[in-house]
Order: structure tokens, then sequence, then C-alpha cells
């Protein structure tokens, strides 16, 4: 395992908010690279609110998702409404390998922020580009957020909801997160093209193409003709053995059996019904998709028996293939997550460090760098601005133009 980050000295400026954009950064900055956000003066990202937006918990003085989406970043204060921040912007592109972005097209013109715009300043470079609903169509400009692109607008939103029940609000930032890993690919990807032409590229992932991409399975169904149970009842669903069932102490339990000819028996066993195996009304598979009703009703009546702890221990002696729907509390106490590392210290030189969570991508052989605090707003404004060559005459000729803070 090398000592030196894979990605150490790549420069990446972080233009973007709310929350893919920011979040494809901060992988990148797992790997080593050098990461700057660029934030407005006073204000900032507006990403540093959304603690504060209710359903989001709230934790007195830790501000988490700005930790955890921008770690190990530099914080530059500039403000590019002011036409003396245009040095500072070019100063930035050329510097840059990467630059990641998520202004709205009308913004980006007005700022002068677009890939045709900076790719003569730095032919190398990678622009990435997240949107909500893709670069072109009669939507390209709207606002699209995790919520309305993602989740509503892909059909996930519908897909994951139960007959005669409203859809249920997401866990925030899951769409993001996942798209952030898709804009992640394409930079890498394009970084790989450069090493082969030269020449850079531009990157672009929408929430709409991601959450399309996770429906896919179903979304392909439909593309080729096939008419989906939807939304699907659990009390009369299309597979019994496919469905979720409350245990006694009021947990849930999902039962997912694909190899029902080997499980079912298993399984009938494990419940302490063995002689089910030979009623007809159960005994293969079309006659127990026929039959789903009245087998949700008996497995409901039987779950209902024993807790949680008691129904695990009789599937997992079975070898049955079931999950259990855990709590956030639980997840962040789970062995499993645990002892793959997805929890990691914050380098803050605190004795007993913040956890936070670990990107997904992962290479063996690779080792990444430890997650330190997230950058208050224009923390590093005077730094980053002498590396990029300005004396200090030319910061504080940038101060009175009111171009950083």
């Amino acid at each position: 395992m090398s000592n030196t980050p894979l990605l150490e000295g790549l420069h990446v400026v972080d233009l973007a908010s709310f929350i893919a954009g920011p979040a494809a950064a901060a992988v990148l900055g797992d790997f080593g690279a050098d990461v700057i956000k660029v934030e407005p003066p006073h204000v900032g990202d507006a990403y540093r609110s959304l603690s504060r937006i209710p359903p989001n918990p709230h934790v007195e003085g830790v501000n988490y998702p700005w930790q955890l989406d921008n770690r190990n970043k530099r914080s530059i204060a500039l403000n590019l409404k002011s036409p003396g921040a245009r040095p500072v912007l070019e100063s930035l592109v050329r510097w840059a390998d990467v630059l990641v972005t998520n202004f709205p097209p009308q913004t980006r013109e007005k700022l002068g922020l677009e890939y045709d715009a900076l790719v003569p300043l730095n032919p190398r470079l990678i622009y990435a580009d997240v949107t909500g609903f893709g670069e072109e169509g009669p939507d390209a400009r709207l606002p699209g957020f995790d919520v309305t692109a993602y989740w509503a607008r892909s059909g996930l939103m519908d897909l994951t909801r139960q007959r005669d029940v409203a859809p249920a609000m997401n866990a925030f930032g899951s769409g993001d997160h996942s798209t952030a890993i898709t804009l992640f690919a394409g930079i890498m990807t394009a970084l790989y093209r450069r090493e082969k032409t030269g020449q850079g590229a531009r990157v672009t992932a929408s929430l709409l193409a991601e959450g399309a991409w996770a429906a896919s399975m179903w979304l392909q169904a439909v593309l080729v003709g096939a008419k989906l149970p939807r939304p699907i009842d659990r009390s009369d669903p299309p597979n019994a053995l496919g469905n979720m069932y409350r245990t006694a102490d009021d947990r849930w339990i999902v039962l997912v059996f694909v190899n029902e000819d080997k499980q079912v028996p298993l399984f009938l066993k494990a419940i302490g019904h063995p002689e089910a195996a030979e009623n007809p009304r159960y005994a293969d598979s079309p006659s127990r998709r026929a039959h789903a009703a009245e087998i949700v009703a008996l497995l409901d009546k039987t779950f209902a028996t024993r807790s949680l702890a008691e129904w695990r221990e009789l599937l997992d002696l079975a070898g049955l293939t079931y999950g259990v729907v855990q709590t956030l509390e639980e997840c962040a106490q789970d062995p499993q997550l645990l002892a793959n590392r997805v929890f990691v210290p914050i380098d803050d030189g605190s004795d007993d460090p913040h956890l936070t969570i670990d990107s997904p991508v992962r290479l063996e052989q690779e080792q990444k760098v430890r997650p330190g605090p997230a950058p208050d707003l224009g923390e590093h404004t005077e730094s980053v601005l002498r590396d990029l060559g300005f004396d200090a005459a030319g910061i504080e000729e940038l101060r009175q133009a009111q171009a950083v803070d």
C-alpha cells in the first residue's frame, strides 16, 4: 500500500452546492486531491444551513452535513458577481485539473462559467457539471433537488409506496450521494481519457438520470411493454415470499426467497409448519402466487407470535435470506458496518473524535486521506490567493474591489 495518496497533486475547484457536486469533490479529496471550495462572501455556500432545515435532526454546535461533504477542502470567499473576481476565477481555472459546478444554465451564462468560456483557459480541464434534469429538453433550466428529480420524477417515489398510502419523503441526500458517485466515476473516466489524448472533457450527470438508473430494472420492463403491479398492496402482493412482516415486538422483517424450491421447505420447517409443504395450494411457485393474500394472512399471524430476536435465530439457523428493517440508530452501531470501517474518525485533534461516513469507493492497494475538519467560510482565502500568485498588494486590491472577503 502506497503512503502517497493516489490523487495527490490533483487540483480541484468546487463551485457547486447542495449536495451531489460537493460530495463528488469530497470523494476526490478522500483520495488526496487538493480541493478548493469557492463560496460567496459573508453568507457562504447555502449548504452550510441545511442542518437547520426541518425535518433534518439538529445537533447543537455540529454542522454534520457540511462536515460530511466538505472535509479536507480549503475555502475561499470569492464574489463571482464582482468583475474584480474574474482574474481569480481565471487563475483557478488555469490551476485546476477538475472543476465541479451545478450552477443553473442561466447563472453560468451570467457569470461566464460555461464550459466553452472556460476551456480556452485550460484545454486539459475536466469540467464536471451536475444538474437536476439534464442539459437538454424543456425542463433543463428547472431547479432540481434530490426529492423532486431523483425520487419523484424518476418514478422511485411511486414504486416504493404502498397502495392507498401517500408517498413517503425520502431520506435527504440519498439520491444526491448516489449521483455524486456517478459524477466521481465520470471525472475519473475523463482523467483516464486525458492521459490517452492530452485533452480535457466535459462530464455531466443529473439527478433524474441517476433516479432512472436506480429504477432501471423495472423501468426497462416498462420500455418493453410490461405492466407493473403499482402500487403494491402488502396484504395482497405479487409474491408473499418477497414481502414485509411485523414481529411481536413491532419490528419488521423482509423476506427475499429467490430459490423457492429449496428455501420454502426450510422456511416452513423453521416457522413450525412443515406440513404446509404438502398443501397443493402452496406446493409450487404458481400456486403460491395465486394464493399470495392467503399466505400473507397466515404469515402475519405467525410472525406476530415471536420477537425479532427469536425470528433472527430461527431464520439464521435455517440459512434463509431475509433482512431486518433497521433504524438509523441501529445502523450507527451495526457491527458489520464497524468491521468494514464504514465509519471513520475525523482528524480534528480531539481526544474522542467524532465519526463520519467513508465514501464507498475503495482500492485495497491505496490509502485514503483521513477526514479532516470542513473549512470555515473563507478560512483559506489568503493562502489560496498566494498559491495562485497574488501578492499582498494584489490581495488588498481584490478586497477593495469586494471580490474577496
